[in-house]
């Protein structure tokens, strides 16, 4: 049987000429990255605190060489020394002998190494050369193509997100970011194994494709299991590929969150030689059928993602990379983030195209939670040379990695790029291009030629935005994907209302991270918006100028920065909650929200519902409200606020609704009760009564309805009182229980825990309460203050909307 020998120790790590260390080489993890060593043998500052990042740029304009030694045993016809990730320009030599070179970041390889192998002593040196020296070579050779940003990413097959983002540092690393090792093989060896999962009526069908290489030339055996079920293939001598088909019947079916249970099966796959078993492969499959519906219609054109033939509305973020050092994600950290989105009532992970490729813990838990995936080939806001050396890499990587991902069922689509098809028509690309490659041939012919010749089961879309055709703006909101950024860059939030998206896989709108991350991160003394740490951790363009400009019109400029940090934060919340509201309310005409983003990788001002440090900000609790399932929301109907009720569950929804106009004191001034009847994947709406709709003081009266609310003014309009509020601390074993009684009218009522602890966190936050409600509140936290501490009951710690509006 073959035998993998990691080889993860011993290594040690030294700079490649000048660089402002000390002498001799540091140790080494592997895998890892040369700054989180560097960081952990002390010699540099932590690149995300403050403006270190800036201090840290040498690290990836330098040489930098890893090396171990071991010994080794050569007893089978093969042994292979087998990378999973290099990143990037390496050069790997084994006791003096060259074995290859490497400049793709998203690839692995393989060497054979037996007769280089000594039975002692066994030096392993990897030389890592700049990933700018190599990607502004590349640059010169095939000629300067735009892009988003001042880095030459795209001449490089590394994670682009590497060189900067406007959420994001520019660290560019190098390592050895994947796993390494010794691969030990006699007779023959499982190259690919491919597995094709299908459903034909109430039967799942793999057609397990099989590559074999060989050391030897004797016939073969493939045995596949799934459920029980065997199905066996021949692999003739000199022959090297099989095919075996596994029908399983009665199966149960793999369902996405809200339509049933994640069921998965092992997929196991056995090679013999005569008796003797050589090689295995196993991966855990679920049976589904996807597809995208594109039908045009008296809209524009359709995008609807369609799985085990129902329709479903997509309730999605988009991901970025979790760490600006990936080696740092791992298992755990993959399921508290996962768990966060899956508690905002999201269904769909984007895997944004300027990050990588996700990795096998990604998808596992996206496959067990029965969350879906859109994952993006990984070519991002620039126009991308298709001359080699850069398209042979393009090629092998994509098949690389549509091989390694196919077997998880949570995969549901590939999109050839982000921005690109819509840079190129609107960004004054063409006249500096001059005809020169963009990337079109990936995304129109290389791309989609790849996943229909690996992995037809799934659909491809060229690019998000991308109308689905050449004859339609590629960004128009009728047609296919859409991104919505003129609310952000240019318009408030409200403009979101004149948008009738079919699917809109990007929209956002940014605010400050929680305190307690960014007072980790940043020691400007005072802290204000404006001071020095606080713009270094803003990266968008004029981000603070947009910050201020999206206030306008809903709340005045605030005073400091405490009432700052508050007011951009709710003003997010806001915004993404309004549109929301108004997208879902359009199903089916529009059948998917992806917000940008779900997570930062550092702390970081950003678009995030969960900051760098992996805390929930106020989005995050409005999120979790505009994502459930069933869900209500007054909309604006012809000038009439209408009841909107949506139902993404299986099952139809019956349900008396009550609806009042109050006024701010707590006084009925109109009430009605409704019936909502919403079938399975449904919208209705359902008229008010002319009294509920009419106010009679606009500034100080608001709609209830189950949660849904209505106000006849922005909050610069309304006349809050000043809020008053009774809190009772009650300490209880790892936190405390928090009742909040309004005396008055109070918005938006939030308890900021990482105010009170650091490691504090609160179940709930953005609640509105009437005069005499009340709201508890659990906190969980090891070193919060004592029950009768000031610091529960005032700002910062307990904020509401009404602080925000003077008198």
């Amino acid at each position: 049987m073959p035998v993998l020998r990691p080889l993860h120790s011993g290594w040690t790590l030294r700079a490649a000429g000048p660089a402002p260390l000390g002498d001799g080489p540091v140790p080494a993890t592997v895998p890892g990255c040369v700054h989180t060593d560097l960081l952990d043998a002390g010699l540099i500052p932590d690149p995300y605190l403050d403006a270190n990042e800036l201090d840290l740029a040498w690290i990836g304009r330098t040489t930098w060489v890893y090396e171990t030694t071991f010994d080794a045993v050569v007893a089978d016809d093969r042994v292979d020394l087998v990378a999973d990730g290099l990143d990037t320009v390496a050069t790997v030599t084994l006791n003096g002998v060259e074995l290859g070179r490497t400049a793709n970041m998203h690839r692995g390889y393989r060497f054979d190494v037996r007769e280089v192998l000594r039975p002692t002593g066994n030096r392993l040196e990897i030389r890592f050369d700049s990933a700018y020296d190599y990607a502004l070579a590349v640059r010169d050779a095939v000629g300067e193509r735009p892009n988003a940003y001042d880095e030459p990413f795209q001449y490089i097959r590394k994670m682009a997100s590497n060189f900067g983002w406007d959420w994001g540092p520019t660290l560019v690393t190098a390592g050895i970011w994947q796993p390494i090792g010794l691969h030990s093989w006699s007779v023959a060896r499982l190259a690919e194994v491919r597995p094709l999962v299908t459903v034909d009526g109430t039967d799942g069908i793999v057609d397990v494709h099989v590559t074999v290489e060989r050391a030897g030339d004797e016939p073969l055996t493939v045995t596949a299991t799934v459920a029980g079920v065997t199905a066996t293939a021949t692999i003739a001598a000199g022959e090297s590929s099989a095919v075996v088909t596994v029908t399983v019947p009665d199966v149960r079916l793999w369902w996405p969150r809200g339509f049933g249970a994640a069921d998965r099966y092992d997929l196991d796959v056995t090679l013999h030689a005569d008796t003797a078993m050589v090689d295995t492969w196993q991966r855990r499959i679920g049976f589904r059928t996807v597809e995208v519906d594109t039908r045009a219609d008296a809209d524009g054109t359709a995008f609807t993602l369609v799985v085990n033939g129902t329709p479903v509305f997509v309730r999605g973020v988009n991901w970025i990379p979790d760490d600006a050092f990936v080696t740092r994600v791992d298992r755990s950290r993959y399921a508290a983030r996962i768990g966060q989105a899956i508690d905002a009532g999201v269904n769909y992970l984007r895997v944004w195209g300027g990050g990588r490729y996700e990795s096998d813990d990604f998808y596992d838990l996206c496959d067990e939670h029965g969350l879906l995936v859109g994952q993006d080939f990984l070519f991002a806001c620039a126009a991308y040379p298709e001359e080699e050396p850069l398209g042979s890499e393009v090629a092998a990587e994509a098949s690389e990695q549509v091989l390694r991902l196919m077997s998880h069922p949570s995969l549901v689509m590939w999109v050839g790029n982000n921005e690109n098809i819509w840079g190129f028509q609107d960004w004054d690309w063409q006249e500096p291009l001059a005809g020169r490659t963009w990337g079109a041939g990936y995304y129109f012919d290389v791309l989609p030629g790849i996943v229909t010749a690996v992995d037809p089961t799934r659909p491809y879309w060229p690019g998000n935005p991308w109308s689905g055709t050449d004859t339609v703006h590629p960004n128009d909101p009728a047609h296919g994907t859409s991104h919505i950024w003129t609310v952000w860059n240019t318009h408030d939030y409200r403009h979101y209302a004149t948008y009738h998206p079919r699917f809109l896989a990007e929209f956002g709108f940014q605010a400050p991270p929680t305190f307690a991350t960014l007072r980790r991160a940043v020691s400007d003394e005072p802290l204000t918006p404006t001071s020095p740490g606080i713009l270094h951790h803003q990266k968008a363009a004029d981000g603070n100028g947009k910050l201020a400009a999206g206030l306008t019109g809903h709340f005045p400029l605030p005073a400091g920065f405490d009432d700052w940090h508050w007011a951009t934060q709710l003003n997010q919340a806001r915004a993404i909650t309004f549109g929301i509201s108004h997208f879902r309310s359009l199903r089916p005409l529009c059948m998917g929200t992806v917000l940008w983003q779900l997570n930062d990788n550092w702390p970081v001002t950003s678009w995030s519902a969960v900051d760098g440090d992996g805390r929930r900000k106020p989005l995050w609790y409005a999120l979790r409200r505009a994502y459930a399932s069933r869900f209500l929301t007054i909309q604006p109907r012809s000038g009439v606020p209408t009841l909107i009720a949506v139902n993404d569950s299986t099952t139809a929804w019956q349900a008396q609704v009550d609806v009042r106009r109050v006024s701010f004191t707590g006084d009925p001034r109109a009430k009605a009760t409704l019936t909502v009847d919403v079938p399975a994947g449904g919208t209705v709406a359902v008229p008010l009564p002319p009294d509920v709709t009419t106010p009679e003081d606009p500034a100080r009266e608001l709609i209830v309805a189950d949660g849904a609310t209505w106000y006849f003014g922005e909050d610069v309009d309304l006349a809050y009182p000043a809020a008053s509020v009774d809190v009772v601390v009650h300490p209880t074993a790892g936190g405390a229980t928090v009742e909040v009684t309004a005396r008055t009218f109070v918005r938006d009522l939030t308890l900021f825990a990482d105010r009170l602890d650091p490691a504090a966190t609160v179940d709930e936050q953005l609640v509105t309460l009437l005069p005499g409600e009340t709201v508890t509140l659990h906190v969980t936290g090891t070193a919060l203050p004592a029950a009768d501490d000031p610091a529960w009951r005032t700002a910062p710690a307990l904020r509401t909307a009404n602080d925000l509006i003077p008198g």
